[in-house]
This record gives structure tokens, sequence and C-alpha cells, in this order.
């Protein structure tokens, strides 16, 4: 339920076609005045957004982006950051501050002024005087100070309003408690800001209001139990603050409320089973609080759900069964809540989602056959007792696209029919007791333009033999940004081909066995940020293109068998990132001796 940036754009495109018509009148000079005040504070322009906005045009018929009634007044102000022309959309900014003399456009019911990322100081208490305003945008900028000082005496009389957006800016202070007076608003945006304080009591007022966002802010407090007054609220997302306090039973009561996205705060108690009346829903996203006890039973009333994620919070007691009648869900997170879940419910195979996440909830023994017809695309059974051995038929669930079985006791080798995930795109084994060669995962097969590894992390396992010479040519690997190998037991060279990754940021091969050169070849993978080789056998120089990769932040080559001077870098790497080499010598290790 979100608004793109498309959808609000031909909405303002439409307005501003059908307020544009063409004016009996000239431009008002109040007007005029008003908007030249806001260009000469304006410091910067690069992109001449208000090029035509000169003292001898006039500005209903000449100006762009101004649009004009009948009898010459302006009604509509946009000079947003992103600008579409002819297809082509344009980012840019402006730099300076808000005039007072906005205030003067009587008239004015829309002012967008969004994205100009450098928009500064305060918003200015003679806006308020803009009483036919309907649409205010000016978010994503960099406009500070409290908005009860800026907004409180504005509220009053911004009766009119539907569409509120200032997120992504500096603002701080509380929310005012004036906001229940807003009765048409339908959008309220004030997400991304430094707001703190309490939701205020009032905003159960804003019975027209269908989009919230307060999100990635610094609000305290409990959930006002008001919010039942929020009749047509669509979308809620609150996420991302510091609330805390028990869910009112009140929530129940949102009748059309779809999404509900409350994660990352401090909220705690039970679940109301009250939510499980909210019909309507077809997202809850709960993570990261406090919620204790069971998961309600009354959610099995929830037959529109699509995803329900309690992950991280204190969940415990049995899974209501009855959830497998929710036929509409397609993604379920109960990862990190203390379920005790010992093995997979058998009802969850009645479920048809394609994202199951059940990492560290208690599970143990050996992974259910029913996993082998599901159609789950991304699976996390990380952090459990899992044992014996991946099943042959892994190679069943070829919808897989995302696997985590990691910090498991899983113990057996990759079994062939592994090669058959020709979607799966994202690996994580490690830390169980995996053993033999790496072949099978490497020479997976792909469904072009999908199946290409993105990451792999097969560390802390049992792997044993050489990294195969053509790794750098299998199609599976030829978009990886991620290759973690560490604490195996391999043997012989790095590859050579590892070089043809041009696409690898993350190269981590801790204490793996490997020995030889280390290739020079590897400084071709130009996108590589994080080298780690420490604990290994290496011998030789350190090629300087590695050294020397334009984007390297963290480079370690410690406790090896390398000789000879460390080439110049400009990377900062600490002496820690080249010590336990003998033959080393060079910045930032002693000088090396002269012959």
């Amino acid at each position: 339920m979100e608004i793109s940036w498309h959808t609000r754009t031909f909405s303002l495109l439409f307005f501003f076609i059908f307020s544009k018509l063409a004016p009996s009148k000239a431009c008002h000079p109040v007007d005029k005045e008003a908007l030249l005040d806001f260009k000469h504070k304006i410091t910067d322009d690069p992109s001449k957004l208000l090029l035509s906005w000169t003292v001898s045009s006039d500005c209903c018929t000449s100006w762009e982006g101004v649009a004009c009634d009948a009898a010459g007044r302006v009604v509509d102000v946009s000079r947003p950051g992103l600008v579409s022309d002819n297809d082509f959309i344009q980012d840019t900014y402006m730099s300076g501050t808000l005039s007072p003399s906005l205030g003067n456009l009587s008239s004015l019911q829309l002012l967008d002024l969004s994205n100009l990322k450098d928009l500064k100081g305060p918003i200015p208490q003679e806006l308020g005087k803009l009483s036919k305003l309907t649409h205010l945008f000016l978010n994503t900028n960099k406009l500070t100070g409290a908005i009860p000082v800026t907004l409180r005496k504005c509220f009053v009389r911004l009766v009119m309003i539907t569409k509120l957006d200032l997120h992504g800016n500096n603002f701080t202070g509380s929310i005012p408690t004036s906001i229940g007076n807003l009765k048409n608003l339908k959008y309220l945006d004030l997400s991304e800001n430094q707001i703190t304080g309490s939701i205020p009591q009032s905003i159960g007022g804003l019975a027209a209001l269908e989009l919230l966002y307060l999100n990635q802010n610094h609000l305290t407090g409990r959930i006002p139990s008001t919010i039942s007054g929020l009749s047509s609220m669509i979308f809620c997302r609150i996420s991302e603050n510091k609330l805390s306090g028990s869910l009112p039973p009140s929530f129940g009561l949102l009748s059309k409320i779809q999404r509900l996205i409350l994660e990352n705060n401090k909220l705690t108690g039970k679940l109301p089973s009250a939510v499980g009346h909210l019909t309507t829903l077809t997202d809850i996203f709960f993570s990261n609080n406090y919620f204790t006890g069971q998961i309600p039973s009354s959610f099995v009333n929830l037959l529109n759900l699509q995803t329900l994620d309690l992950s991280r919070n204190r969940l415990s007691g049995q899974l209501p069964p009855q959830l497998g009648k929710l036929k509409s869900l397609q993604a379920l997170d109960l990862s990190y809540n203390p379920l005790r879940l010992v093995r997979i419910p058998d009802w969850f195979q009645e479920l048809r989602v394609f994202r199951l996440m059940l990492a560290k909830t208690g599970i143990e023994g050996e992974l259910p056959h029913w996993l082998s017809s599901s159609s789950i695309s991304q699976l996390d059974l990380s952090g459990n007792a899992l044992t014996g051995k991946l099943p042959w038929w892994i190679g069943n669930m070829t919808r897989l696209s995302f696997l985590n079985l990691s910090n498991n006791g899983f113990h057996s080798s990759i079994p062939i029919e592994f090669k058959n995930l020709s979607l799966l795109m994202d690996l994580d084994i490690h830390s169980n007791k995996f053993s033999g060669r790496l072949n099978v995962i490497f020479s997976k097969e792909v469904q072009d333009p999908l199946g290409h590894f993105n990451s792999i992390d097969l560390s802390s396992n049992m792997f044993t033999g050489s990294v195969d010479d053509d790794i750098g040519e299998r199609p599976a690997m030829a978009s990886i940004s991620s290759l973690i190998l560490s604490h195996n037991t391999f043997s012989g060279p790095l590859p050579k081909s590892v070089g043809k990754l041009r696409e690898l940021q993350v190269l981590k091969l801790v204490n793996t066995g490997l020995s030889g050169y280390i290739p020079v070849e590897l400084g071709d993978a130009k996108e590589l940020s994080t080298v780690l080789l420490s604990k290994n056998k290496f011998t030789g120089a350190i090629p300087e293109t590695l050294v020397n990769l334009k984007e390297l932040k963290q480079f370690d080559v410690s406790s090896n068998r390398l000789r000879g001077r460390i080439p110049p870098h400009k990377a900062i790497i600490p002496v820690s990132a080249f010590k336990d080499n003998p033959g080393l010598c060079g910045p930032p290790l002693p000088p090396c001796k002269r012959i």
C-alpha cells in the first residue's frame, strides 16, 4: 500500500494539468513576490529548476512548476528534486531555506518541494496561513526544528490538508497534540526524523487517515488505545522506534487495516487475541520486540494473511495447529523465539508458504521428508539441533533460492542431487560437520538468468580436497559476491580462476590449509573489498594488484609463509594483517635489509 514515486508523480501531474486552466488574469502580484522571495533564498540550483522564475515574466503562464486558477492566484507549486521529463528521471537538488513569504500564497492547494535534499532550517510558521492547502510534500530534505514549534499553530488552520509528508528530514521534538484536528488527513508521513516523545492520544481523531508512517524515529511510551479511532487506516508503520508496553486490544477495531508493521520496538506482553478480528490483514510484521506467551488461536481467522513475521521475540508454548488453515500465507517467520518445537509440526505441510524461517526454535533430529514436495523458496533452519545426513531428496526442492542450515549437526557429504537446485542463489551451511569435496556445490545447474550464486558460506566444516581449478568459470559462480570457505581442511593452491569472479566482494579463506602462491590474477576481481587469507600455507610475494584494489577495506594475510617486500599501497592495512610471515618486510613492518 505504499505510494510509489511514480504513482504520486502521476497524481500531481493530473492535479497540475487540470488546475492550470488558462487563467483569465495575470499572476497576482502578492503571489509573484512571494515566489520570487522563495527563489531569492535558494543559494544553489544546479539544474536551474527556478530559471524561468523571472521578474519580467508572468508566474501563471511562464514559470515552470507553477499553476494558477482563473483569478490568477497560485494554486500549485511543484519543484521536486526528482523530475520526470520525456520518460527520463532527473535527480537534482536545491540548497537554501524556506521563505516565510510562501505563507502569502493564500490560494495554494499543493506545495511539493520534496527530494531537494539540501533545503535547511525550520518550516516557517507562516505556512500555517495556507488554509486551502491539501497536499504538502517537504520530504527528503535537511529541514530541522521541533515540529511543535513550527506547526503547532498551523494545524488549527490547515483543516483542508489531506496529504502531509515530512519524512527524511531532521525534525526533532514531539508530535503535536493538535495533529488530531486534521480531520481530512488521509496520508501522514513523519518517518525518518529525530522525533521524540510519545504518540499523542489525539491521533485517534484522524478518522479519515488511510496511511500512517512514523517509523525510524525515537518515539517512546505506549501505543495509545485511541488508535482504534483510525477507522479508515489501511497501512500502519510505526517500526524502528522505542515504543514499549503491551499492544492495546483496541487494535482489533481497525476494521480496514491491511498492513501492520510494528517491528524493532520494545513492545511487551502477550499478543492480543483481538488481532485475530482484523480479517482484512495481509501482512503482520512484529519482529524484534519482547512479546511473550503463545500465538493466539484467533489468528486462524486471518484468512487473507500473506506474511506473518513474529521473529526475535520471546514467544513460547505450542503453535496453534489451526494456523494450517491459512491458505493465503506466503511467508512465515518464527525465528529466534524459545518455542522448543523439537520437530517441525506436520501441519506445516498444509501451508503453501514459499518463505519458511524457523531459525533457533529448538528443532531437533532429521529434516522431515515432506519438505521434498513443498514449494518453499526460502528456508532457514539455522541455529537448531538438526542432525544426520543432508538427504538426497534435497534435490527435489527445485524452487529453493535461499537455504540456511548453518549451526546444526549435519554430518555428510553434499549429495549429487544437490546439482538440481537450479534456482539456488544463497547458501549458508557453516558450522556443521559436512565433509567431502566442494565440486557438487560449485557445479550446480542454473536457469538463466536465475540460479547464479550470490553468496556461499561453507565455513567451519570438514570439507577436504582441492578447490576446483575452474571455480571461476562455472556458470553458477558467475555473479557471486560473497565466498566464505574458512576453517576447512583443503589442500593445494588457490585457483587462478577466482580472479574471473568479477562481482566478488568478499573472499574469506581463513585457516583452510591452502598453499602455494597467492595468484596475481586475484587482483582482476576489481570489486573485492574484503580479502582474508590468514592462517594458511601461502608462500612467495604479495601481489601488488591485490593490495591496491580500489574497493579494498579489509585485508589479512597473517600467519602464512609469505616473503619479500610488502607492495606500496594506499589502503589502510594494520600491522596485524601481515604478522607471522617471517619473510615479509617493508611498511608497515620493519624495513627490508639491504644486501
